[in-house]
């Protein structure tokens, strides 16, 4: 597992230090000057690999991540590894507003290397480069068939008190091909002509549609506790459907404590180009007392994550991940930290999946049925289990 490490450089102030030597123990008073600075600092695996086109998982970039206390926004923050007794270089980032800084390391450059981060007068402790090692789980969807490590989730029913009462999932909205997932929305061939309106089952009535089939992948029972889930994707463009990489818990227990009965875990989704604010979300579900209790929500500013203005989410692949711990999800994009929360903390293994949905609600904003299909490419994804 990734090991933070952290070092906090006290004021100037006398300090009590017992030194136990040979079996005998004596007290010494020593003196140590520094900032009141914290650097907290993790190595991540490749999980940024921003481009227009399918690339192998093995070329994603690791990602040292750091977060300053107190935070310092635009203050430099420096990456050095070490070579022989000596400390080396290896490039300059800003701190965001909260402290955070990222730092993309060479696909390949981290075993055997040692890193720290210094700024704002503080140094880090050193974490080694290659503490993740291999992933548990990779499809790189090569071929032209979906492995049998996935199967549709919900496949053939239409799902009405889901708010999906014109749409069900079906692997003929599946394709793979050219080393890409293909997940889309379509109109249904064998409810040509039908209408379909959601007021007649408790939608919204917002309209009359055709019949949809949507994509919706799970693990074939492969589960997953404590580590890094990561998936390469390129969003589709309109609105009126939603791209996501989820987790749901395993098994199904009536429960009051995530902890012991899980918490879906959205790591990602995407509501489609010009929905305001950016159409990018991140958040989970907890159990409480009084259900399911969502935290988290729209990622404020989320372009702030592109490369450039040339840059989208739906003409080039950005990795989304999520790094569960015993005490907190931290997601990100591209290895930047976008959200993180140490509520509803999910203990129990949970399954990945992988969707396009088409829900009642917003059916109206894909401008038309002339529209259809709708796809999301999935290039890659991964799961590191923690140590």
């Amino acid at each position: 597992m990734s090991r933070a490490a952290k070092l906090t450089i006290p004021i100037l102030v006398p300090i009590l230090v017992l030194v136990f030597v040979a079996g005998g123990a004596f007290a010494y008073l020593q003196f140590f000057r520094g900032s009141d600075a914290t650097i907290e600092v993790k190595v991540l695996p490749g999980i940024a690999q921003p481009g227009a086109d399918p690339a192998s998982s093995e070329e994603a970039s690791g990602v040292v991540a750091a977060t300053f206390d107190p935070a310092d926004k635009g203050a430099e923050a420096t990456l050095e590894s070490q070579e022989g007794g000596s400390w080396k270089k290896v490039g300059t980032a800003e701190q965001d507003e909260a402290g955070h800084v990222a730092f993309d390391l060479p696909a390949g450059s981290g075993a055997g290397t040692t890193y720290r981060v210094t700024g704002g007068g503080a140094t880090s402790e050193t974490v080694a480069g290659d503490e993740w090692g291999a992933p548990t789980f990779v499809d790189e969807f090569d071929g032209d068939e979906l492995s049998d490590q996935w199967l549709t989730r919900g496949e053939g029913a239409y799902n009405p008190e889901g708010r999906r009462a014109c749409s069900m999932p079906s692997s003929d909205a599946v394709d793979v091909s050219d080393g890409v997932l293909g997940l889309s929305v379509l109109a249904d061939p064998d409810r040509k002509g039908d209408v379909c309106n959601p007021a007649e089952t408790g939608g919204k009535p917002n309209g009359k549609f055709s019949y949809r089939l949507n994509a919706q992948l799970m693990t074939n029972n492969k589960f997953f506790k404590y580590g890094v889930l990561a998936a390469r994707i390129k969003f589709q463009e309109r609105q009126g459907q939603h791209g996501s990489l989820w987790m749901l818990p395993a098994i199904s227990e009536s429960t009051t404590d995530s902890a012991k009965g899980g918490s879906e875990i959205d790591v990602i989704e995407y509501f489609g180009d010009g929905v305001k604010n950016g159409g990018l979300a991140s958040f989970i579900y907890k159990l409480t007392t009084d259900g399911a209790e969502k935290v988290g929500g729209q990622l404020p500013d989320p372009d702030q994550y592109l490369a450039g203005k040339d840059d989208s989410w739906f003409d080039d692949y950005h990795v989304f991940s999520v790094e569960w711990t015993p005490t907190e999800y931290v997601f990100r994009i591209d290895g930047q930290e976008t959200f993180r929360t140490s509520e509803g903390i999910s203990r129990q293994p949970e399954f990945p999946i992988l969707s396009l949905l088409s829900s009642d609600y917003e059916l109206e904003h894909l401008g038309g049925e002339k529209n259809l299909p709708q796809t999301m490419s999935v290039d890659w994804l991964r799961f590191w289990q923690a140590s």
